[in-house]
């Protein structure tokens, strides 16, 4: 499944756009703030996807029956860019457990690189519902290897990656290696610089979050 939020006419749009305005970008503060609400969205559409119980709730003049989640999923980031929208994501599912991840781009001379994972803390995934959240999903090599690590070792249910913005070579390269998992995009880019960066892209999510790295 993939589903891309500006294929619609909603104002996450305008979210998308301060995110990858030059000018906005200064703005530290919103640039995380717009991150965190595409992931409050992004968590929003993934909800309609999980199983749901009816309970019964007690108001002051009566009993309501409603349909909650049956359970919640876990979450998980790749440090640091996907922090804003792992926040987003947590704003959503308030009690759900989460998983942190490092890993970096270990680049050779002729430009080429692999994917460095360094540490993975991850709470129980056993028979769980696993959502990753990736601002930037350029290659998919990063996204592809994590879940490839988890998945070796925990049995889930269902897998979902949710990313800001991706390439569409980093979709395709998601979807031929994790075919069972679920994509939601805030908007696809066709093109990616000789350095793997997504063109037009935003720029360096994660120096644009929280300063350059020396």
């Amino acid at each position: 499944m993939l589903f891309v939020l500006n294929n619609i006419n909603t104002v996450c749009n305008q979210f998308l756009t301060e995110l990858r305005d030059a000018d906005q970008q200064q703005d530290r503060m919103r640039f995380r703030r717009n991150q965190e609400r595409i992931g409050e969205i992004l968590a929003y559409e993934i909800s309609k996807e999980l199983k749901y119980k009816a309970v019964e709730v007690q108001t002051p003049l009566g009993t309501a029956q409603v349909n909650i989640p049956a359970e919640q999923p876990v979450l998980g980031t790749i440090l640091r860019a996907g922090l804003p929208l792992h926040q987003g994501f947590l704003n959503v599912f308030d009690q759900a457990a989460s998983t942190f991840i490092t890993a970096h781009r270990k680049t050779k001379k002729t430009g080429e690189f692999t994917i460095q994972i360094e540490h993975i803390s991850t709470a129980d995934l056993e028979g769980k519902t696993f959502i990753l959240c990736d601002t930037m999903l350029a290659t998919g090599q990063s996204v592809v290897q994590v879940c490839k690590e988890l998945m070796g070792q925990y049995n889930m249910t269902a897998l979902h990656i949710a990313a800001v913005i991706a390439s569409a070579e980093g979709v395709e390269h998601v979807r031929a290696h994790l075919p069972m998992a679920h994509l939601w995009i805030g908007a696809i880019d066709e093109e990616m610089t000789t350095k793997s960066y997504i063109v037009p892209g935003l720029g360096d999510a994660g120096d644009l979050a929280y300063g350059e790295k020396i």
